[in-house]
């Protein structure tokens, strides 16, 4: 009978270890398993769209594949729109990027410039859109760098395979920024430290 009950007592405890292994299993898996993918929209012109080199080609899918990479699952969607200015695109940002964005890519172009808008309109379109998204909850980047000749087109308006590169290079580190900032904004909301004890 006593070995009875010890073998009956020793499942039990081996049962008992099964469940919280299996518990601390599905608690650590489940958040990886149910992850939502990054999601980014990068709005710009004739550039962002891929002009020369296809979507494909272009630096969206560039940073998706350099993000997916680093084991990131990223979905970085083009709603790159050749011919636009600054003030075109204002119009339809709030359109162009869905509920459920994370980070906004803004590559504002030099349209402004070539269809006679001025410095200024430019650079307050540029920041109600900054505004516009921040007020979503949706951080933004803006790369407004001047692509130098050697990485242009015959035109000297787009930008080639190895320009597209060089911007999705520069974009990886402000996006993987973000994330790191996030987390660490995520971290102390999961685990509060404990008050001390009074006395």
């Amino acid at each position: 009978m006593r070995a009875f009950h010890a073998l009956e007592t020793a499942i039990a405890r081996c049962l008992s270890r099964a469940m919280v292994v299996g518990t601390a299993v599905l608690m650590y898996a489940s958040p990886t398993a149910n992850a939502a993918p990054l999601r980014i929209v990068a709005i710009g012109a004739s550039n962002t769209h891929g002009w020369y080199v296809g979507n494909r080609g272009a630096y969206p899918a560039q940073l998706q594949a350099l993000l997916r990479a680093k084991g990131i699952d990223a979905e970085v969607t083009n709603a790159g729109v050749p011919f636009e200015t600054t003030g075109m695109m204002l119009r339809r940002i709030d359109k162009d990027v869905p509920d459920g964005t994370d980070i906004v890519i803004l590559e504002p172009g030099g349209n402004d410039r070539r269809f006679f808008g001025t410095k200024e309109q430019r650079a307050a379109n540029i920041a109600e859109m900054e505004r516009r998204v921040q007020a979503r909850s949706m951080s933004v980047i803006v790369y407004d760098e001047e692509m130098p000749l050697r990485y242009r087109a015959l035109d000297l308006m787009h930008f080639t395979h190895e320009g597209h590169a060089i911007i999705a290079a520069a974009l990886l580190p402000r996006v993987m920024e973000i994330l790191d900032r996030r987390r660490r904004d995520v971290l102390p909301r999961r685990n509060p430290s404990r008050p001390a004890p009074t006395r």
